[in-house]
């Protein structure tokens, strides 16, 4: 009996297993997801051009000291203190009245001395003719000469003091030697100027203006170094061109070129000091200013650089997605080094022949079948925001008529997009008010966008399909505290993001300029370090 159990157990086991196995065999399998459309690029080593950014300060190309030359009253200041004056302009009056008094006894002393001339003259003229007669010695001859010798040399002195005097008085009208700015009266109208107080005033030569920075032993070590192992190629000093970014970001609009490097290391400071000189014919720059200085000219020699876009930020750093040999999607991390224009310069991490991806990296996953679209890699360039337009219009690229419509265009897309409002604090919406950007915050230590981000770009997105003369700028921050270098690599992974966005919108590349993040500073508020800003303008700088 308990036999025929087990039998009728084991029988009805088999039979809901075969159930089971019946119903795995009548469920449908999962289509595989298509492969993703990439467009990658092939590594290969190629000299990239590389920019010197340095901390500089303005000087005057010629600071003249303004004198007094003679001793006496200061009678009157007449120039504008703080105005630009011209050479020859007048800017100090001396009293004059004792000076014309030592000039008219000059002359006097010089009429009298020219009639004893005469007079002697007069006498030598007589006693020749006697002495060649025998009537007269040849002592009196001698005599005769001597007094008409010494009148001329007495008359010669007087002709001296007339002209010192005539200088003397010359030196109570004080004027520029320079065309410059003038600084403010060290001495004031009725003070007595001697020797020891002569210094009225002085004036600083704009044009053109000298731009002082300073590299430490260990930086001018490291670029010898660089240069002598043939990693970093270096023209002659002179062929170095300068950039000038002002204090509000904007270019100045004239470059130029090193005139002065130091060959002794400053003991007090442990720097050498180098030294630009840019044509500054408007008076745009004042001597004191501090100004950012980028040398352009240089070449990293044999390096990698991918575009912006094509590098991540993730837990453990910065990464690419590369495609291998059988088409399949890889993370691989990489060291970066400078941002050049478009481009991040890879230290470590990638070699030549391995294909990166370049575009449509959202949807990848390791491992993950692909597409890949071979693409050219875009040539390397360094871009400063600003320069170009700078150059081409001959001025400030920040003008007024510039910002005018920039603000048109901002207002245009932030009145479209309820989003754009909403995505910023009060503080930020002021900000938007004075100057024309769109701003967008992101999570902290995130490069995702959130809805409401997303909803400003497509405001953005909108407004440039129907302006097509209109560009976008794309400028984040950094945050003052932590490692900068991760800082900076999460803002440009989040300008990257902002930007794939803008292209997926319809957007053209083209029309999209990208900025280096800029570090935030203690007074700044704490969210702009996820800030990023997108500005709308009529023309790029790049």
């Amino acid at each position: 009996m308990a036999c025929g159990i087990r039998v009728a157990r084991l029988c009805l086991s088999l039979g809901l297993l075969l159930g089971v196995a019946a119903c795995h065999e009548k469920t449908p399998t999962a289509s595989a997801p298509p492969p993703a459309n990439v467009d990658v690029i092939d590594v290969a080593l190629r000299d990239v051009p590389v920019a010197f950014d340095y901390v500089g300060q303005t000087e005057s190309s010629q600071q003249v000291e303004i004198r007094a030359r003679v001793n006496g009253f200061l009678e009157k200041r007449v120039y504008q203190e703080g105005s630009l004056v011209h050479q020859g302009d007048v800017m100090f009056v001396m009293d004059r009245k004792p000076f014309e008094a030592a000039l008219d006894a000059a002359h006097a002393e010089y009429a009298q001395q020219k009639a004893r001339l005469d007079t002697a003259q007069a006498n030598l003229n007589r006693v020749r003719p006697l002495v060649a007669k025998n009537a007269l010695s040849q002592k009196d001859l001698d005599d005769s000469l001597g007094q008409q010798q010494a009148a001329a040399a007495a008359l010669e002195q007087a002709r001296a003091n007339v002209t010192s005097a005539s200088l003397n008085l010359g030196y109570t009208t004080i004027t520029a030697p320079v065309t410059g700015l003038s600084s403010f009266a060290k001495k004031q109208d009725g003070s007595y100027i001697d020797a020891t107080n002569s210094l009225l005033t002085y004036v600083a030569k704009l044009d053109p203006m000298w731009i002082n920075f300073s590299l430490s032993e260990n930086e001018m070590l490291d670029l010898r170094t660089q240069v002598k192992s043939g990693a970093l190629k270096l023209p002659q000093i002179g062929k170095l061109e300068a950039v000038i970014v002002l204090a509000d970001g904007s270019v100045y609009p004239s470059r130029g070129r090193i005139a002065f490097t130091d060959a002794a290391l400053s003991t007090e400071t442990g720097t050498y000091l180098i030294r630009a000189e840019v044509p500054n014919p408007n008076g745009a720059l004042r001597p004191g200013q501090f100004v950012r200085i980028k040398l352009l000219g240089a070449d990293r020699a044999s390096a990698v650089a991918v575009p912006q876009d094509a590098v991540m930020q993730g837990p453990r750093g910065a990464y690419v997605w590369t495609v291998d040999k059988d088409s399949k999607a890889q993370q691989r991390s990489v060291e970066t080094g400078e941002w050049n224009g478009n481009d991040w310069v890879i230290r470590s991490g990638l070699r030549a022949g391995d294909r990166v991806v370049v575009d449509n990296t959202l949807r990848l996953m390791p491992g993950a079948v692909v597409k890949a679209n071979l693409v050219a890699t875009p040539p390397a360039s360094v871009k400063i925001p600003g320069a170009d337009a700078a150059n081409e219009q001959g001025g400030n690229p920040n003008d007024s008529a510039q910002q005018q419509s920039t603000q048109q265009g901002t207002n245009a897309a932030s009145a479209s997009s309820p989003g754009a409002s909403t995505s910023s604090s009060a503080s930020a919406s002021a900000e938007t008010n004075a100057a024309p950007r769109t701003p967008l915050y992101f999570p902290v230590g995130s490069a995702s966008l959130d809805a409401q981000s997303a909803s400003a770009l497509a405001a953005v997105a909108k407004h440039l399909a129907s302006a097509p003369d209109t560009h976008v700028i794309i400028s984040g921050y950094t945050d003052a505290s932590g490692s900068y270098a991760a800082n900076e690599r999460l803002a440009a992974s989040r300008a990257a993001t902002v930007r794939a966005a803008l292209i997926v919108a319809g957007v053209q590349n083209a029309r999209i300029d990208m900025r280096k993040p800029a570090r935030i500073v203690a007074t700044d508020p704490p969210d702009k370090s996820r800030r990023v800003d997108v500005t709308l303008s009529p023309s790029t700088g790049g």
